[in-house]
């Protein structure tokens, strides 16, 4: 990516907000959580708010309030209008407003801010060293049944948020190929496997995941009428035993190879490669960070690389699509179809390769 010229007093004003994000970070998190923006947002329509008015409201102190607007005014969140009051600036109604912004927040907050505290110690370590902010695991997967309800909350609303959306276009492919038994590979919640029989009266789903998750994803399952249709296995991909049984149409993946790291998803797609016959299909749906039509996107992908490293498993990131192709390779597999989904989103259709 090229440089792009800057002048240095706006380069000096750059690096001064990047020392100073996190005071930044956090009293955006305490005006959400106040209600302030969303107040001053409810006001948009009555020429703004005033500072009294705010703090009679909403019961906070005149200091507490004002110092927290007047981060908030110079980071560009909140501004004044003519008459001296209180108005959201775009950058502000997309903190109090938009969805995606809201959940990147929480993710941040909940799941990351104190963690990434212990970054240098896992990059020097290659281990989660983070994630001791959280709990006491191996690596995260293993304590998401166990977290504390707004940190898990907040982690699945992350992963749900970027998967969600495209499984109405997922569907169309997956069942484009007519499977009658669907192997899904980190099944997590078992929303894909719910949607799978909602959408085919006869599929069969298979979820493979950790314990806690299969519980829970078999629990959603029977709730939802599914206990004939949808089963389970345990399996813990860091284990010596990765097998999986042969007799799949379809194994799916979403999002689940970028927990791992390259070592990792090629003995994961060597197990898959294994269990394949010649006609069974490979779906893996990823976000690739050189395939982001927007830098923004890229950003937030490159962002969440630091989550893996910091508090998932220390060894996994949001992987480039060359990347994941080579190891598809490695693994004695061959891409029939790379599909771009929406905007984010690249699926890979693989076939076992006629070399083995």
């Amino acid at each position: 990516m090229p440089k792009k010229p800057i002048r240095a007093v706006h380069a000096l004003e750059e690096a001064q907000r990047i020392a100073f994000a996190p005071f930044v970070f956090q009293a955006t998190i305490t005006l959400k959580r106040m209600g302030v923006l969303n107040y001053i947002f409810e006001n948009c329509n009555n020429g703004g708010v005033d500072l009294d008015t705010i703090a009679e409201a909403l019961s906070i102190s005149d200091y507490g309030l004002g110092v927290l607007m007047e981060i908030a005014e110079s980071s560009n969140i909140v501004c004044k209008n003519e008459g001296d009051k209180y108005e959201l600036t775009k950058t502000g109604y997309f903190l109090t407003c938009n969805k995606m912004t809201g959940i990147n927040l929480n993710f941040t907050q909940n799941v990351c801010y104190q963690g990434l505290f212990h970054l240098q110690e896992a990059i020097e370590t290659g281990r989660p060293a983070g994630l001791k902010e959280l709990g006491h695991w191996p690596t995260i997967y293993e304590g998401l049944s166990k977290m504390a309800p707004d940190t898990q909350q907040s982690w699945f609303d992350f992963d749900h948020h970027y998967s969600d959306g495209i499984f109405d276009e997922a569907l169309k492919i997956v069942f484009g190929h007519a499977p009658k038994l669907l192997f899904d590979i980190g099944g997590n919640t078992g929303k894909f496997a719910i949607q799978c029989c909602n959408y085919d009266l006869e599929v069969r789903v298979m979820i493979f995941d950790l314990p806690g998750q299969l519980s829970k994803a078999l629990e959603n399952a029977k709730n939802k009428g599914y206990e004939n249709r949808i089963s389970g296995r345990e399996i813990d991909w860091l284990s010596q035993n990765t097998e999986i049984p042969q007799g799949a149409d379809i194994i799916w993946m979403c999002q689940f190879l970028d927990c791992f790291s390259k070592q990792e998803i090629l003995k994961i797609l060597t197990s898959c490669a294994a269990s394949m016959d010649i006609d069974t299909r490979l779906l893996i749906m990823e976000t690739f960070t050189d395939r982001q039509k927007f830098d923004n996107a890229r950003f937030i992908l490159e962002a969440t690389s630091l989550y893996f490293t910091t508090m998932a498993n220390g060894n996994s990131k949001m992987y480039k699509a060359a990347e994941l192709i080579e190891l598809i390779d490695q693994a004695g597999l061959e891409i029939v179809s790379d599909i771009g989904v929406r905007e984010l989103h690249t699926l890979f259709v693989c076939k076992k390769s006629n070399r083995n």
